[in-house]
């Protein structure tokens, strides 16, 4: 039987802000446990929430983003469950009228591009941390992160593969930097998935028992951890049982999901309108100020790249995949001068030795040893002859590990490229003189033995003859007779 994967995921963005989303209470990562827990987030009597109003705007901000409906009027809810972390009783959220709803993404597929749709994005507080490590046969409790606000965004599902769901995230997770919603810190928490996964016989149109595998806090997690259930799912159906509608987790190490505990329905969480938290009102002036400063969206930047600057959709898609790698490569860009073929000479140094020397040292683009504007000037250099790109390399290799910028590099080396025909005919008449047996065979129609001539002649000279000017001799000098 060939089956269907059904995937839909939700994911807890932190929202950027400098505070908590109902107190004043900081949100910076790392401090001592329980030293950021003010008494409205750890809920001693009598204590009433207050709204943060950049929580707010930055929900706004990525409801317009991806096209969704702005709710005039949303409302926050108790959603009552019990665990040690959640000091409450109850995590304050939003339910039947989240602040956004009916939105979309697009993705870019091996396919081709693919609307995702996006059901809600809702405002809701975290919780805290139980940490099991450090303590023998006991829990310790971190309230620091009770009350960090989160924007949590809900797709359809309109998932069909692992590999569309890491695309997905990875879209998602990309346009919340590009926004400065989100951080989008994997490793600290601050961009978490929850994936929903079922199988079905396909052409069925009904959904199958869905499974949910929690707090997913990679990429790669999120990919095995669907495929495991995946797997799971079919081996369990195939054998005449039955899914189980349930909540579980990964395991990396064993590389397989665990049941965790029965899957809630909404009915379980008793949700009520909070009575402390009047509804929250957004008027047409809040939104347009909003709309206002939004900057230029990864899908329109990524569109301008291919249809202005002529890259190539792949080309434009890794360039855009990050606001901070974008700005970089228009900085270089416009240090270059902006000529037709430079956005493509910029793009392939950016993506090749420029990324590859960063995942090397495991450096971000802002820390690169070598900046947008040297870039540039290296790149001048291969454009006017003065170096090839073979010398290009040794030249950025010599800028990476600070010896000072390319013009600078190339005059204390002595890398200047030989250009002069005179000087290049001189020195291929050396080599072609006692080769008879190669020529001859070249002439008999061997084209690779150019290539041992090139090779030789970029040996005499260190790599600094002019490749287009020596192909363009020897070819002359070796021609077939007609």
């Amino acid at each position: 039987m060939e089956w269907e994967v059904v995937i839909g995921l939700e994911v807890h963005a932190q929202l950027a802000t400098r505070s908590k989303i109902f107190s004043g209470a900081p949100t910076a990562y790392g401090a001592a446990p329980n030293t950021q827990a003010c008494a409205i987030d750890i809920a001693l009597p009598g204590v009433l929430p207050v709204m943060n109003r950049e929580a707010v705007n930055f929900a706004l901000r990525f409801g317009l983003a991806i096209g969704a409906n702005i709710n005039r009027k949303s409302i926050f809810a108790r959603k009552n469950y019990f665990y040690p972390d959640l000091p409450k009783g109850y995590q304050i959220s939003q339910y039947e009228l989240p602040i956004v709803s009916e939105g979309r993404l697009i993705i870019e597929t091996p396919q081709g591009e693919k609307n995702i749709r996006i059901t809600r994005a809702h405002l809701e507080e975290d919780a805290g941390k139980s940490l099991h490590e450090d303590f023998h046969s006991k829990s310790g409790i971190d309230l620091n992160r009770a009350g960090t606000p989160l924007l949590e965004i809900v797709s359809e599902p309109d998932i069909r593969s692992s590999e569309e769901a890491v695309i997905y995230a990875k879209t998602l997770h990309s346009l919340v930097r590009y926004l400065e919603i989100c951080d989008g810190n994997m490793q600290e928490g601050s961009f978490r998935c929850d994936a929903n996964v079922s199988v079905r016989p396909k052409g069925q149109k009904e959904y199958g028992t869905r499974c949910e595998i929690k707090n997913l806090n990679s990429f790669r997690f999120l990919e095995r951890a669907i495929d495991y259930e995946v797997h799971r799912q079919i081996e369990v159906i195939g054998s005449g049982g039955k899914i189980i509608q349930e909540t579980k987790l990964y395991d990396s190490d064993r590389d397989e999901t665990r049941s965790m505990r029965s899957k809630e329905e909404a009915n379980d969480y008793r949700y009520f309108p909070d009575p402390d938290l009047l509804p929250l009102i957004i008027d047409e002036s809040w939104i347009e100020e909003v709309s206002k400063k939004l900057p230029e969206l990864p899908y329109a930047k990524r569109q301008r790249y291919i249809h202005s600057l002529g890259l190539t959709p792949y080309d434009a898609s890794v360039l855009t995949s990050s606001k901070s790698l974008a700005n970089w490569f228009e900085a270089s860009l416009k240090a270059l001068g902006e000529e037709m073929g430079d956005a493509k000479l910029c793009a392939n140094w950016i993506m090749g030795e420029i990324s590859g020397r960063l995942n090397r040292d495991n450096l971000d683009i802002s820390k690169c040893p070598v900046d947008s504007k040297d870039l540039a000037q290296l790149l001048r250099r291969i454009k006017d002859g003065t170096i090839s790109g073979n010398i290009a390399k040794e030249v950025f290799e010599a800028m990476w590990s600070g010896e000072g910028e390319a013009d600078e590099i190339i005059k204390r080396k002595g890398l200047k490229q030989i250009s002069d025909n005179n000087e290049i005919e001189k020195i291929i008449d050396g080599i072609l003189a006692g080769n008879d047996d190669q020529i001859a065979q070249y002439r008999a129609g061997k084209e690779r033995v150019l290539g041992f001539f090139v090779g030789q002649v970029m040996k005499a000279t260190q790599g600094r003859a002019n490749p287009a000017q020596v192909n363009e001799i020897l070819r002359r000098k070796m021609g077939r007779p007609d």
